[in-house]
Order: structure tokens, then C-alpha cells, then sequence
């Protein structure tokens, strides 16, 4: 384990790299080469594996440990190592880390910051905690699945003074019911797969479709999170709105949020943490491209408040079947990367789409 001084040179030399968001290091995650891929790395006391989910590296780890777990019954994602959905995960970790969304920002402690412990996670952070649900709830998911190992039970670390988080499946079960189940049933159908006698494509479709569930089920459980919001600037909380929002889109295409796939979303976004004043396309030390992807996420929350919230349910009832989710998938590619592709043609495909559905 390399010292905490150590961690925060390697951290400040890739931020250091780009003004736009750092997602990848050597093609993978950040610091990815220094999580564990063994569970027994992980502590444990009186035969119960504790990891420490508000340390990076931990929480990383626990990434890494599930998406080789699972990976042998992932054959109907492709045959790249790196196609499972799972690794969109830990690349999005790895942008709040670089981003500086993982630290204090109350002020009230060094967690986080590079004058601290790079490595901390706060437990104050909007972004750290939302995070929670989608790393500690698959994690407890998947050992309760016996992914992990036969028997092995897991409870996760908390800070001292902190309550607010489940940490082992049975609490987790108890106050998110819908998250666990769906979770649960996630790791299920990746079992049931192997077995199925469907062709690949429409497998992989009902993967991705459980996998999503469980996700957006872990995100609507984390607005226990949203107290943490009162921290950020209004511009903060606005793109943290519309990032939430976004995932609606997302999810019901069925994204397929391999590691190639997702780093095309991920790295246009905002390579810090928005202040009072700043105002997309015309934040001046942010990139073209993250200028675009705020202006983007703003109006797409912006049309659906319009509509009343008509515009993501329009958007749900054109994702009706494998190839308009295909479709779909193609179109918020070009919406979020391709600054010519107009929001009016958006609009107008995804009304017609919803009506042939």
C-alpha cells in the first residue's frame, strides 16, 4: 500500500494531464492499478469481510472484485474484457475523484482535498453519497448472490458519528427494499442467462434492462442523500439535477455502459465542481466539450419541466423494444457528443418515436 503522499502526487499528476475530465489512466480507471482484485486483500474481523467504502481504494476495489466475478456470465456483452455494464461505475468514481466531488465540501475537514487524505471519501459529499448506493448496495448484493464466495458475509465501514448508511445486506434490505430486490435480481439473471436459450442480442437486452432497473432503483433510494445538497453552489446542484435526470434517458436504451462506451459519456464532464456565476457554453476554463454536455443536460431538464415531465415519458414509451433502443442509444450519442446535431431534431424523432411504439 503505497502512502497517502504517494496517492496524492499520482492524483495530481493526472488532473495536472487535461482540463477536461480525467476518467482513464493506462485505459483504465483511475488508479485502478492500485485497488485489489482479491477478496481475502480485503480487512475483515471475526470471519466478516469490513471494507471501507469511504476510501477510495476500497470503494474501487469493491468495483474490481464484482466485475470479475462476474464476468464469466457476461458472454452475451461481447468479447471484450471490458464490456460488461458494470464498468461504467467505477469510471464515474473515478471522474467525482478527479473532478474534486469526492471531498468535504463544508470545509470542515481536509477529506479529500489535496492538502488531506486524496483518498477520503466524505461522508458530507452529495456526490460520494449517491455513489454509496451504487457501489456498497450491488457490492452487498452480489456477496448475499455468492459472487464473492460461498458463505462470505460483508459489512461495510462507516465513519465515526455517521448513521445514515446501510451496511450490510439485511440493514440495506430493510431501508431500501426496492434497490436490494432489484439488485438481487440483477445478479439472479445473470445466472438464469447462462442457461437461456436466447440469442445473444435479445439476452444481452434483458441483462442491460435488469442491470438498469437496479440502477435507477439505487438512485431514486439515494435521495436520503439530498440534505448534502445545501453544501454546493445553485450551478452545482443544477448539473447535479440534470446528471440525475440524464440517467433516465440512459436507462431506458438500455445503454450498454461498457468501459468504451461510457468513457465517451463521461469524459465531457465538468473537470470540476461548479461555482455561483458559472453559466454554460461560457464557462471559460472548462472545455468545449464540457461546456456543450452542461448546456445539454441543462435543456433537456429544462424541456421536461417545460412539458411537465412528458418529455423523459415520451422518451420511456420509445424505448418499446430492442431496436428503438438501439436507435435510441445512437441518438443520445449524437445529442451529447455531436455539438450539430440540434435539440429541435431530438425533440421532433423522439415525439414521433413515442407514437409508433
Amino acid at each position: 500500500m503505497l502512502c497517502p503522499t504517494v496517492f496524492g502526487l499520482l492524483l495530481a499528476c493526472a488532473v495536472s494531464l487535461s482540463s477536461s475530465a480525467v476518467i482513464l489512466e493506462n485505459g483504465m480507471p483511475i488508479l485502478w492499478a492500485h485497488t485489489t482484485g482479491q477478496v481475502t486483500d480485503l480487512p475483515t474481523q471475526n470471519g466478516v469481510l469490513t471494507p471501507d467504502p469511504w476510501h477510495y481504494l476500497h470503494r474501487m476495489s469493491l468495483y474490481r472484485l464484482a466485475i470479475a466475478a462476474t464476468d464469466p456470465f457476461m458472454g452475451s456483452m461481447g468479447t471484450n474484457a471490458t464490456d460488461s455494464p458494470l464498468w461504467g461505475l467505477p469510471l464515474q468514481l473515478g471522474w467525482m475523484l478527479t473532478s474534486g466531488r469526492l471531498a468535504d465540501p463544508t470545509g470542515a475537514t481536509t477529506c479529500g482535498l489535496q492538502t488531506g487524505d486524496t483518498m477520503c471519501i466524505s461522508s458530507q459529499s452529495w456526490w460520494g453519497c449517491v455513489n454509496y448506493f451504487v457501489s456498497a448496495l450491488p457490492f452487498l448484493s452480489a456477496a448475499q448472490q455468492g459472487f464473492i464466495g460461498p458463505g462470505v458475509q460483508v459489512q461495510m465501514q462507516t465513519p465515526a458519528g455517521v448513521e445514515d448508511f446501510c451496511t450490510t445486506h439485511a440493514d440495506c434490505t430493510t431501508r431500501y427494499p426496492d434497490a436490494m430486490a432489484k439488485w438481487d435480481a440483477f445478479f439472479q439473471g445473470l445466472k438464469a442467462a447462462t442457461d437461456s436459450p436466447l440469442p445473444d442480442n435479445e439476452k444481452k437486452d434483458s441483462l442491460l434492462g435488469l442491470y438498469w432497473a437496479a440502477q435507477m432503483a439505487s438512485t431514486h433510494a439515494s435521495s436520503a442523500c439530498n440534505a448534502r445538497k445545501s453544501h454546493y453552489s445553485s450551478a452545482e446542484v443544477s448539473f447535479a439535477d440534470s446528471w440525475l435526470n440524464s440517467a433516465e434517458y440512459v436507462s431506458a436504451a438500455h445503454f450498454h455502459s461498457n468501459l468504451e462506451n461510457s468513457a465517451m459519456f463521461i469524459s465531457p464532464l465538468p473537470s470540476r465542481v461548479l461555482q455561483e456565476g458559472d453559466s454554460a457554453p461560457n464557462i471559460a476554463d472548462l472545455s468545449a466539450e464540457e461546456n456543450h454536455t452542461l448546456s445539454i443536460f441543462s435543456w433537456m431538464k429544462s424541456i421536461n419541466s417545460l412539458l411537465g415531465g412528458t418529455l423523459v415519458n415520451m422518451w420511456q414509451r420509445a424505448m418499446c423494444s430492442v431496436t428503438t433502443r438501439e436507435k435510441g442509444r445512437e441518438m443520445l450519442g449524437q445529442l451529447l457528443l455531436n455539438p450539430g446535431f440540434a435539440t429541435s431534431t431530438f425533440l421532433s424523432i423522439v415525439t414521433g418515436m413515442s407514437t409508433s411504439c
